[in-house]
């Protein structure tokens, strides 16, 4: 049997830092006199934070010089990493650490891959780090989800085969980029936003062991 590599997104996937980015997100918009609902910052899910910021522009259908786009960024992300400092093991999502324990049993490969350019960060605020042998964030690839760049870097430095790798996201460009990238995807969230992973469990609770097994010894059909 052929040695299978997990690749985890980070924010909605292993803790629950989208609230987060919403609040950063939120205030940034508001700033700027536009709307912003979580329904838009669904959209956000798994996209880079230059093409965030574009695309509340363009729902509030407004054009800012690049020097107040690079300065609005700079501020989102200190707001957002105000609230992730204060971040410990009490913010990771439920069953999360029971998978990656069991996986690390099967002699699983275990990697992370999120355009998170704070994943680092973070894993190291709830002692997570160890449990993944790479890590592929925002600071290693140059193209956003949907792109499958950074599960492809993730399987590569894993040396695993994209067929023998699975995927857990929440987002809808996440899903599509490990479709893109041929590899399992397993959506973490509301089955009527993933609908297109292969299979979709609300977190990690719903997923038992047996389940695990089947996605060690399946390829991609």
């Amino acid at each position: 049997m052929k040695k299978k590599g997990f690749i985890f997104d980070l924010d909605g996937v292993i803790v629950d830092t989208a609230k987060y980015h919403y609040l950063a997100w939120k205030n940034l918009a508001e700033e700027l006199g536009i709307s912003f609902s979580e329904t838009q910052n669904e959209q956000l899910k798994g996209v880079s934070r230059i093409r965030s910021l574009e695309k509340i522009l363009e729902w509030g259908n407004l054009e800012i010089s690049q020097d107040k786009f690079d300065k609005l960024l700079v501020e989102k992300n200190e707001e957002y990493l105000s609230y992730i400092d204060k971040m410990d093991q009490n913010e990771i999502l439920p069953d999360v650490v029971r998978v990656l324990e069991y996986l690390k049993t099967q002699n699983c490969g275990i990697a992370l891959g999120s355009a998170s350019k704070n994943a680092r960060i973070i894993l190291d605020k709830v002692s997570l780090r160890e449990h993944f042998e790479t890590i592929i964030d925002g600071t290693d690839v140059t193209k956003a989800k949907p792109d499958p760049e950074v599960f492809m870097k993730g399987a590569e430095r894993l040396n695993i085969a994209p067929e023998h790798c699975v995927v857990f996201e929440d987002s809808v460009a996440g899903i599509q980029a490990a479709n893109a990238a041929g590899m399992i995807s397993i959506g973490i969230g509301d089955s009527a936003i993933l609908y297109e992973a292969d299979h979709v469990f609300k977190n990690f609770k719903e997923m038992d062991d047996q389940f695990i097994n089947q996605l060690i010894t399946t390829e991609k059909v």
